[in-house]
């Protein structure tokens, strides 16, 4: 490298309202630069766009082998190896015919329909209920949650039960910790039941018939049934939920933007893009291990390595985004990573975008004087979570 580093340490500041102090300065200066992660090993961080692409869309970065035993690791797995890449387990043409049709708005013509009755179910019962209210339990968790439910084909009533895994199945801890394994074959072993129960409906309802095809190489286990409907429902219910809440915060802290959606709700489309451009919820950066010795910018990353993507120094890269620190529903281009890239980009950006712009639509229409009930300095961010999460999020109208 260049120049001489400083030292730093990864994760970055929990707080998920401000861009940490650290990124301007590893992008100008030390693009690819050398920290120690949570659990004591080195990696290399990536934070300018340009090189967060190349490693996103290098298939010599490889995500599955972050669960290999003995490689350096960002915090330790807290859900078994195998699950980490479960796209990669679906190897069935069927299998993953059968996920990519479920994670398309398009194959559910009454899902815009009923999203937007959710979102106002839950408006109804908050403005019932009086203000302040709490957005996360009272809408962002439930709302993000039944859509996913939804799209799994199981019963909405168990979104809390969900929802609560995920908060261990998420907690990033520098060793391993006892509660972690018996929380992913709980929720497993409920959706093994629930495969079991014959659903009609939904990607289980599309695997129950997958298990009854005569074609060999459509068959299956159980278990990798069940593990990719969780999977799913982990890494959307809580990405989504996640990306609202600070959607929102940001929205309530500039009011001029909510107003413009109100105004011109043609807008929404562009709003959503740049509202996950500017947010941070990814939290912890995208990891990769390099399967070859890889030259990344002015450094040599070996085979074996670490790598982390800070999505949150991509998309902040002026080089990209003019004037990142703002947020521009007008932006001519909006090229952000916040669903990732390569062969790894997020399957539901399709869905992930219906499902937010129905949510803020309705919360901007409905509640035009929506603000924080608190100074945003004192909402409490968890810590040791794979995302920037508000534990609460109250609020008045």
């Amino acid at each position: 490298m260049t120049a001489v580093q400083p030292e730093f340490t990864f994760p970055l500041d929990r707080r998920g309202d401000v861009l940490p102090e650290e990124v301007d300065l590893l992008r100008e200066k030390h693009p690819v630069a050398r920290v120690r992660t949570m659990t004591g090993d080195e990696a290399w961080l990536v934070s300018n766009y340009a090189l967060a692409k190349q490693v996103l869309e290098d298939e010599r970065f490889s995500l599955k082998d972050t669960a290999n035993p003995g490689v350096p690791r960002q915090y330790a797995l807290t859900i078994p190896p195998e699950v980490v890449d479960n796209m990669g387990n679906i190897n069935s043409a069927g299998l993953r015919d059968a996920v990519m049709k479920t994670l398309s708005p398009r194959a559910d013509r009454e899902l815009a329909g009923w999203l937007e009755a959710q979102a106002h179910r839950l408006i109804d019962d908050l403005v019932a209920q009086g203000a302040p209210g709490e957005l996360r339990d009272g809408f962002t968790e439930p709302y993000s949650a039944a859509l996913h439910c939804r799209l799994l084909g199981i019963p909405t009533d168990d979104w809390r039960r969900l929802m609560a895994g995920i908060d261990v199945a998420f907690i990033t801890s520098p060793k391993p910790f006892e509660g972690s394994t018996p929380n992913w074959y709980k929720d497993l072993g409920y959706m093994v039941e629930q495969l079991n129960a014959e659903p009609t409906q939904g990607l289980l309802g599309r695997f129950a018939e997958l298990r009854r095809s005569p074609d060999a190489a459509d068959r299956v286990s159980d278990e990798l049934l069940a593990t990719v409907a969780l999977s799913l429902f982990g890494a959307g219910a809580v990405s989504t939920s996640s990306f609202l809440l600070h959607a929102i915060i940001h929205l309530v802290e500039r009011p001029e933007l909510a107003e413009r959606i109100r105004r011109e709700p043609q807008v929404i489309g562009r709003a959503v893009d740049e509202l996950l451009r500017y947010n941070l919820s990814i939290g912890d950066a995208l990891p990769r291990i390099a399967l070859a010795d890889v030259r990344l910018g002015e450094v040599e990353v070996e085979r074996g390595e670490l790598v982390l993507v800070l999505i949150e120094g991509a998309n902040n890269d002026p080089e990209v985004f003019p004037h990142p620190e703002r947020i521009d529903f007008d932006r001519e281009s909006n090229p952000h990573l916040a669903f990732g890239g390569g062969r790894h980009f997020c399957p539901a950006s399709a869905l992930g975008r219906t499902h937010a712009e129905i949510a803020i639509t309705a919360l901007v229409e409905r509640l035009p004087e929506l603000r924080l009930a608190l100074p945003v300095e004192q909402l409490a961010w968890r810590p040791g979570f794979i995302k920037r999460l508000p534990e609460r999020l109250p609020v008045v109208w």
